[in-house]
């Protein structure tokens, strides 16, 4: 009986083990279903490349596999994380439906509209990261009721309206609170009675935020980082706050409207506050206008202190001595303030000092030679002051340095030729100065200088050394406005990287020299108010790269030519020149004689004659041989397709073909040089025009066959409508061509700076208007933004500039020029040496181009997406303004950004003075004045100086297209009752 009911018993434990189990699987299938639908809900307002990141989403019914997602045992989805996937569409709010999820990080993709409010009911959610995509309108005060949420990164996106309360008061497991790079408004809604115990992280950069700093600050006792810059951010710089943030290590606050106390004379109460932060490294309070003297325990401060960013104030008196116990500095700038006194030469203490800015004070006295002391310096900036005396010769012991700025001071006395010895020095900017004697064959054979020495403006005499010739790398040379006489050696024709020369204002004899006037890649040359002589260079006629030029006030002689690049200068560039007449094609200068006329007519055509034919027969003998050398070798050729209708239209181009569209790469049908490629219009035997860039090492090193490789590789792995895209390639030991399409209307620099003004191209160099270059702006960044974001292999480009900009027969930009792109796989650049990086580290060569090249790069930095974007900034300053950034350097010794920045937002109306679309007076101009402040800005957001604090590409399209857009939408309204006068009018008050 016993065993009889013990069987029973056995199978009542057995099924109320079992029953749980099945209950509770019974219980989760719903839940799991519930998952899936909200997953297949957050796919249906999504899209993404065919056989991207959600291929496999819905193709199985275990979602728990499918891409991005992760379940616990129970088949409940705990996270999603779809970071960087190129997805597209908005935040579906079934997303609010995953109720055990944790971790939800959909950063760095497309997602547009708003973010759903539903979010907030994810009650287990710890980790919420949206960074980086085109969402808009307010943040849910819902996502502030999440109790359990530590980690939230919404920045990088459009978020407008206040920020929630809740975030403060209700959310107090945060630690990390990142809001930055949006649109929010409004105070910081830190109330004292709200406390964030756990907070250390807490950024806001680049809002719209308004009000003082919270005291409520305080509440957060652990935290570490403040980031507030770029704000609207007002008030006192808080004396009672960060005293009790021991912990804080880096503090930003720049570009804000704060003020020092005692209306705005005392700045010692708030570094007062700053003792008991013993950990701070990094302290900005750039731009904020803030008055009174440094206090002089400065220096009694964290010994942790890395950088201090001060510049763009109004500090006055002197620099105390005492900053020098700040031992661990490695930045320190002070630049654009009024500042006096002498610099303190105690500053030799900071031995581990790398970049120093005192620019544009008022210090006077002599520079201290215990400068010289500094190990590790870089950069040096003591221009626009009042420094006297002479050159410290102890600069020659700065091994590290790369820019030395002395420019607009009243340095005396001669160049010290030690400075020679600074063998990574790439700017050297003494202008405006009163140096004298003569300039040093140690400087003139710096053949490191990679961007551009500056001795304009000085009493520098005697001749110019034939060591300038070592230089080969150098970018730009102004000498100009000296006592230098003598000839100009035909030895400066071997600074063959040169772009802009100018030794206009000496006393200079001779003739210009062919090899000067030959430099492959020279765009603007001056040589006025000379003694020059004799004809100018036949080789100025050829030249592709020159669009700027100067020789008035010269002795010059002959015929200025009828054809080629001269012919289109204005009468400007030859007046002062009595013996020098035209054939009656530019105004204000004498016609030559008939006889004369007819005498050059007959002998251009014969010498001509005699130069094709024996580049003819040159060619011929060439093409035997290569075809010979073809026979020998037959698996020479390597041609590669990139477009498949282009496959079957030409499906292969040898050498002779190239040869044969070309007239055998004559001189007339070049069209364009860049630094490691000239281009060649011409036409196949199929009749399509196409435009061949072949390539030629000038040095011989063997850059050729990287820039080929790095180029092909660039061209074959993007397609994208704003790219220039490749028919074929052709390439043999000796021979390597690209064949690309013929872009009708040319590059974007020849319609920002026409030659004529009279003639009209069809495209209308000079008649762009405003709406045409943002839509310029627009193409160009969508290029950009598919080249760093969305590509295949992710593509950094390096050399971004209006003459690699050219525009198709709808006037639509295409980016062109890849040949020193460097290709990055996924997020981090490759570490493969054939990637050929675009700095001088790793090559030697600053590749890029003056006034485009990011800051960092003059450092050591390597090359980032963030410096295209740095390079796409200067490029819209310059549309707007219409003013070169060569121009800015070399005139006024500041970099565009700088120049913009000083002018904005008060003046306005200054910047664009010389903006060619503005000034078309009677022509009706419908764009709203916004629209150019909303360009201004982003055009300085991208040129910031740390590259961190620049936007993305992304970014930088989603503004332009809303910049665009609305354009588009106010046009029909503007066109008709907007004269040009009426917003020009508007748009300067309203900068006022």
């Amino acid at each position: 009986m016993a065993k009889l009911l013990a069987i029973p018993i056995i199978v009542i434990l057995h099924i109320g083990l079992i029953m749980p189990i099945a209950v509770s699987a019974a219980a989760m299938a719903p839940g799991a279903a519930d998952d899936r639908s909200a997953l297949l809900g957050f796919l249906s307002g999504v899209s993404a490349d065919p056989g991207g990141a959600l291929a496999d989403w819905g193709r199985s019914p275990r979602f728990c596999n499918w891409t991005g997602v992760a379940c616990d045992r129970r088949r409940r989805v705990t996270q999603l994380v779809l970071s960087g996937r190129g997805i597209r569409g908005v935040l579906s709010p079934a997303l609010g439906r995953l109720s055990f999820i944790s971790v939800l990080d959909l950063s760095s993709n497309a997602f547009a509209g708003e973010v759903p409010e539903e979010l907030g009911t994810l009650s287990r959610l710890t980790q919420l990261s949206l960074t980086n995509n085109l969402l808009e309108g307010a943040i849910p005060a819902g996502i502030g009721l999440l109790r359990e949420l530590y980690y939230l990164d919404l920045s990088g996106n459009r978020l407008s309206g206040g920020i929630p309360s809740t975030l403060f008061c209700n959310c107090s497991a945060l630690q990390y609170m990142d809001l930055a790079n949006n649109s929010l408004a409004g105070d910081i809604p830190y109330s004292g009675e709200c406390r964030l115990p756990s907070l250390r992280y807490l950024l806001l950069w680049s809002n719209e935020l308004s009000g003082p700093i919270p005291p409520a600050l305080s509440n957060s006792a652990i935290l570490e980082w403040v980031d507030f810059e770029s704000n609207y951010l007002a008030g006192e710089l808080p004396s009672r706050v960060f005293d009790r943030l021991p912990r804080l290590q880096y503090l930003y606050l720049s570009y804000n409207n704060l003020s020092s106390h005692d209306g705005n004379t005392n700045l010692d109460p708030f570094f007062l506050s700053l003792r008991n932060c013993t950990r701070l490294q990094e302290l900005e309070l750039a731009g904020n206008g803030l008055g009174g003297r440094l206090p002089s325990f400065i220096g009694e401060l964290s010994r942790s202190f890395r950088q201090i960013h001060l510049e763009d104030n109004a500090i006055s008196g002197s620099i105390p001595p005492n900053i020098s116990g700040l031992v661990n500095l490695t930045y320190l700038n002070l630049s654009n303030n009024l500042i006096n006194g002498s610099i303190p030469p105690d500053l030799s203490r900071m031995r581990r000092l790398e970049q120093l800015y005192l620019s544009n004070n008022l210090l006077s006295g002599e520079i201290p030679r215990s400068i010289g002391e500094l190990p590790h310096l870089g950069l040096l900036d003591l221009s626009g002051n009042r420094l006297a005396g002479a050159i410290p010769d102890t600069f020659s012991n700065l091994t590290q340095l790369r820019r030395l700025m002395l420019h607009h001071n009243r340095l005396a006395g001669a160049i010290p030729p030690s400075l020679g010895e600074c063998d990574n020095l790439e700017i050297l900017d003494l202008s405006y100065n009163g140096l004298q004697g003569k300039i040093p064959s140690h400087v003139a054979a710096m053949s490191n200088l990679k961007l551009y020495l500056n001795l304009s403006n000085n009493h520098l005499e005697g001749s110019l050394p034939l060591e300038l010739s070592k230089m080969d790398m150098i970018l730009a040379l102004d000498l100009s406005s000296n006592e230098l006489a003598s000839t100009i050696p035909s030895q400066l024709g071997g600074c063959v990287a040169l772009e802009y020369l100018n030794l206009s204002g000496n006393a200079l004899r001779g003739a210009l020299p062919e090899a000067v006037a030959a430099l492959p890649f020279l765009e603007a040359i001056d040589v006025s108010r000379n003694g020059l002589s004799g004809a100018l260079p036949e080789s100025l006629q050829v030249s592709t790269s020159l669009r700027d030029a100067d020789f008035s006030y010269n002795n010059f002689s002959g015929v200025v030519p009828h054809a080629g690049v001269l012919a289109n200068l204005s009468a400007a560039a030859f007046r002062g020149n009595p013996s020098l007449c035209s054939a009656g094609h530019i105004p204000g200068i004498a016609t030559c004689g008939a006889r004369r006329a007819d005498r050059r007519r007959a002998v251009v055509p014969a010498a001509f004659g005699i130069v094709a034919a024996v580049c003819m027969m040159l060619c011929a003998a060439g093409c035997r041989s290569m075809a010979t050398a073809r026979e020998r070798q037959r698996s020479t050729w390597r041609v590669d397709i990139e477009e498949q209708a282009t496959e079957r239209e030409h499906p292969r181009i040898s050498y002779r073909e190239l040869s044969e569209a070309t007239g055998g790469f004559a001189e007339s049908r070049l069209i364009g040089a860049g630094r490691f490629g000239r281009v060649y219009e011409g036409t196949l035997r199929g009749g399509a025009r196409v435009a061949v860039k072949v390539l030629a090492d000038p040095k011989g090193g063997g850059e050729v066959s990287v820039s080929f490789k790095r180029e092909c590789e660039a061209l074959r792995r993007t397609r994208h409508k704003n790219l220039i895209r490749v028919i074929t390639t052709c390439s043999t030991a000796s021979f390597n061509a690209l064949v690309l399409p013929l872009m009708p209307h040319g590059s974007l620099e020849a319609h920002l700076y026409p030659h004529d003004d009279d003639g009209d191209d069809g495209g209308g160099g000079s008649r762009l208007g405003f709406r045409q270059l943002v839509g310029i702006a627009s193409d160009v960044a969508e290029g950009m933004a598919y080249l760093h974001h969305y590509a295949p292999v992710r593509v950094v480009h390096c050399d971004l500039k209006p003459s690699n900009v050219l525009l198709d027969d709808g006037m639509r930009a295409v980016i062109s020029d890849f040949g020193i792109a460097r290709l990055v796989a996924g997020a981090e650049a490759s570490s493969d040496d054939s990637a050929a990086p675009c700095n001088s580290i790793a090559t030697g060569l600053l590749q890029g181009s003056v006034g485009y090249i990011a800051p960092e790069y003059g450092l050591g930095g390597h090359p980032s997406a963030r410096g295209d974007v740095y390079s796409f900034g200067v490029l819209i300053l310059e549309l707007l303004t219409g003013k070169r950034p060569t121009d800015v350097i070399f005139d006024e010794g500041l970099t565009l950004h700088d120049w913009v920045r000083r002018l904005y937002p008060h003046d306005v109306a200054g910047a664009l003075a010389h903006a060619p679309w503005l000034r078309r007076e009677g022509v009706p101009l419908p764009v709203a004045d916004m629209a150019v402040v909303e360009l201004m800005e982003l055009g300085l957001a991208c040129t910031q100086h740390s590259p961190a604090l620049r936007p993305t590409m992304a970014d930088v399209c989603h503004e332009i297209t809303m910049i665009k857009d609305g354009l588009a939408k106010h046009a029909g309204a503007d066109d008709g009752d907007r004269s040009f006068s009426t917003i020009k009018d508007s748009l300067f008050s309203n900068s006022s």
